[in-house]
């Protein structure tokens, strides 16, 4: 994996115009940029050299020498294109889809709000029962946080099925949180449900893509993931990686500052030593 060239595509939307030139360029022709000097490379990028340098800090390279010897290093830009084709071979889509996850965890880390995952941790510590909904792509990722959580102690509950969403959002209190997994934010199952929730009393947290959509309208925090899908991506993989990604941070930082969760853990893997040989 190219990790230079994944930086600056991570990068590339803050950029001003003549540096996403510089990007453009170097997209195209990483492994002819060994030789250039910064004044050939500017003229290529029709661009001042003050422009290179800027672009070379900017990811986080101390100028355009560094930059050249991570990109010879890296060994120029191959498999950067998200697009699969059928003459890829199974390595091949491997690692595209390896460069779309990075991309993706990097994108989210800059659209997820520190305060807001805290302040998710805290409740989601303090609740009698939390309540995961998804639905579709999302469903599993609501099954694995029920999983993670209930092994830490915590009352968790995956429902999958908008009936069982519903009825289940029906009993809680204002002592219990009600968390919504859904890429678009458009689900109306999975809005309902938070609204139900809501309408008890209980907490509800969103896990959604970052952007304007229905579910945050009934969310008391939207946990934002950032994941520009494409078009062989119809399960939305990349997004799915990524509110794993918050799930586990939210375990973690649970567990870590729990002193029953530890406890929790321990009789989890007493309970299933009979379980394994």
């Amino acid at each position: 994996m190219n990790r230079t060239i994944l930086q600056i595509k991570v990068m590339y939307d803050s950029m001003g115009k003549a540096e996403k030139r510089v990007a453009d360029w170097i997209f195209e022709n990483s492994e002819n940029l060994l030789p250039l000097s910064i004044v050939e490379l500017a003229e290529k990028c029709k661009c001042s050299e003050a422009t290179i340098v800027r672009f070379s800090r900017r990811i986080g390279c101390s100028g355009y020498q560094e930059l050249k010897l991570l990109l010879a290093r890296d060994g120029g830009a191959k498999n950067l294109s998200s697009d699969i084709t059928k003459s890829d071979s199974c390595f091949d889509i491997f690692e595209k889809i390896s460069n779309e996850i990075y991309c993706s965890l990097e994108y989210t880390k800059k659209a997820l709000d520190g305060e807001s995952l805290n302040k998710a941790a805290e409740i989601i510590k303090k609740a009698d029962n939390v309540l995961f909904f998804g639905l579709g792509n999302s469903s599993p990722v609501a099954q694995d946080a029920a999983h993670k959580f209930l092994r830490a102690g915590i009352h968790a509950y995956a429902y999958s099925d908008n009936h069982m969403q519903a009825i289940a959002a029906g009993h809680l209190t204002k002592k219990d949180v009600a968390i919504g997994i859904s890429h678009s934010g458009s689900s109306k199952d999975i809005v309902d449900a938070l609204k139900i929730a809501r309408s008890k009393g209980a907490a509800t947290i969103c896990i959604t893509n970052s952007g304007k959509s229905p579910i945050l309208n009934q969310s008391d925090i939207a946990l934002f993931t950032s994941s520009p899908e494409t078009k062989y991506t119809i399960l939305g993989l990349n997004s799915r990686i990524a509110a794993l990604a918050i799930i586990d941070a939210l375990y973690s930082y649970i567990v870590c500052n729990s002193d029953t969760a530890e406890n929790a853990i321990e009789n989890t893997e007493l309970a299933l030593k009979s379980k394994k040989y």
